[in-house]
């Protein structure tokens, strides 16, 4: 097996999707046992996403409290044909363009993630699930909130609230 020392940070990034499955929950479990806090990321894609809500459930049953994304330790309201993702920009260098026959400077890296702890965690109220929506007065959010997932219109009437719905990015927490 794999020697971990304990550690308060414990990081397994596009790991789980190179490994077994029949040997990725001996790895989470593990690992959730030598550190107070674990961070999984997987591809932003319907099997990382299943890897990590696997992942996630699994961490849960452990005892650990999940930190981000989720608002909640609750049974996870994503379902379907949809799954929990986010994106960052990525500068690329030149010998990346080139790796990639990309053009572009950059590129959008979609990844699905779970944080879980030993310690208490303050979760915000909610979590930005989707690019928010602005028309003219108007900023719907869809966020993930204790009751699952819901669609909410903050119009310009709510001013400081308004401001930071404008300002708001898709992964950022809501309270």
């Amino acid at each position: 097996g794999l020697e971990v020392p304990e550690s308060d940070l414990l990081t397994l990034s596009y790991v789980l999707g190179e490994l077994p499955p029949g040997s990725r929950d001996a790895v989470v479990a593990g690992l959730a046992g030598r550190t107070r806090m674990l961070a999984i990321v997987e591809p932003g894609t319907p099997d990382g996403y299943a890897r990590v809500l696997r992942a996630r459930d699994q961490l849960l049953a452990l005892g650990l409290r999940v930190a981000a994304p989720c608002p909640h330790g609750g049974a996870c309201p994503v379902t379907g044909d949809d799954w929990c993702h986010f994106a960052v920009r990525l500068q690329r260098t030149g010998l990346h363009r080139r790796l990639k026959t990309g053009e572009l400077g950059f590129e959008d890296e979609k990844f699905s993630y779970v944080v879980a702890t030993t310690e208490p965690v303050q979760a915000p109220g909610a979590r930005v699930l989707r690019h928010p929506r602005t028309r003219k007065g108007l900023v719907t959010l869809t966020l993930c909130g204790q009751d699952g997932i819901a669609e909410q219109n903050v119009s310009k009437k709510h001013g400081d609230r308004y401001r930071a719905a404008r300002d708001v990015d898709w992964g950022d927490a809501w309270d």
